[in-house]
């Protein structure tokens, strides 16, 4: 496991020093919760511009010449390429999830050190 306790005999005080702790555990608990919104959001978005939702055309980067064409390929293309896009950011959240839930594993364990 890459987030661990980690122990220096040979220093002078014993000390144990928390490897990888980077936050407290507010912040760890507030990226759990803000990186499992952004999953399932980002999730729900992508499959949804994926599946060419009308309702998001808004929302699609698209210039007037797309408009005159008479082939919808160019229109679903660029929903694709946004639906890819989310999913992307999907994953980027679901790697922040799994940080922020090893910084509270790690903030947990330091509460039970003793000094």
């Amino acid at each position: 496991m890459w987030c661990r306790l980690v122990h220096f005999p040979e220093s002078r005080t014993g000390v144990y020093i928390m490897r990888g702790l980077i936050c407290g555990p507010k912040l760890a608990a507030c990226g759990v919760v803000l990186s499992t919104w952004g999953v399932i959001m980002m999730a729900v978005l992508g499959i949804f511009f994926t599946s060419h939702s009308a309702v998001l055309i808004e929302d699609v980067p698209m210039t007037e010449d797309i408009f005159h064409d008479d082939n919808p390929e160019r229109i679903y293309g660029l929903y694709d390429s946004v639906g890819y896009n989310c999913f992307i950011a999907a994953a980027i959240y679901v790697v922040l999830g799994a940080l922020s839930c090893c910084q509270t594993k790690l903030n947990k364990r330091k509460e039970y050190l003793v000094h």
